[in-house]
């Protein structure tokens, strides 16, 4: 494992995730990989080459298979695994980048109960994708999907939804506004790492304000 692997995981998100709408396409995976090897450095995990390869390759492809844009009966489904077996990795590497993409999901973790034992490579993956979909460019990205799948923007007698099921949260559809309160006002609180969570304290704030602003707007007071 080594660069050579990272510019093929790269050029497999160039060409798999072209096309999609802006809130999951090549750039959401590159700026996830960026934050996580900034967020892996802040916890300290840059003993270990092998460590930052593991973060750095899981982070570059933990979107390529998203259920929302593959089907799972699809050929497309199993790319990140085809992938894998291609490149030179060992098996221990192998089942650390799979199971960390495969337990990403925010829907994995609704209504479950106490603290979840991880990886740390997990940690730092995961921390950075949700770091992605607060603050600013969450904002923008929470409205681009919205709008790619016509979604309705706002409305005050459709009320968010509580204590959703995985299926539930899956299933129905939602207004855009309604999914910030289904779903990204709580990430900060669910941030795995020290370095997550530090950071993810002023992307929380920033979306706060903004939906304070956005009501008022949307009943005529500011």
């Amino acid at each position: 494992m080594g660069k050579e692997t990272v510019k093929n995981a790269e050029k497999l998100v160039l060409a798999s995730m072209n096309g999609r709408d802006a809130s999951h396409d090549a750039a959401h995976a590159f700026r996830v990989r960026d934050l996580a090897l900034s967020l892996a450095k802040e916890e300290g995990l840059t003993s270990s080459l092998q460590t930052l390869e593991i973060v750095e390759i899981a982070a570059l492809l933990h979107d390529i298979e998203d259920h929302k844009y593959v089907s799972e009966l699809s050929e497309e489904a199993r790319i990140v695994e085809r992938f894998l077996e291609e490149e030179d990795l060992e098996d221990s590497a192998k089942e650390r980048i799979l199971k960390i993409i495969k337990g990403m999901g925010f829907k994995d973790e609704l209504n479950q109960k106490g603290v979840v034992d991880v990886l740390p490579e997990f940690g730092v993956v995961q921390d950075a994708d949700r770091l992605d979909a607060i603050g600013a460019i969450g904002i923008a990205r929470c409205f681009t999907f919205g709008g790619s799948r016509k979604a309705i923007l706002h409305d005050p007698k459709i009320e968010p939804r509580v204590n959703l099921s995985k299926e539930e949260y899956v299933k129905n559809k939602q207004t855009t506004i309604n999914h910030f309160h289904e779903k990204l006002l709580k990430l900060k609180d669910m941030m795995k790492t020290k370095a997550g969570q530090k950071r993810a304290g002023k992307r929380h704030k920033f979306m706060e304000d903004f939906l304070k602003e956005f009501y008022e707007e949307w009943d005529g007071r500011a």
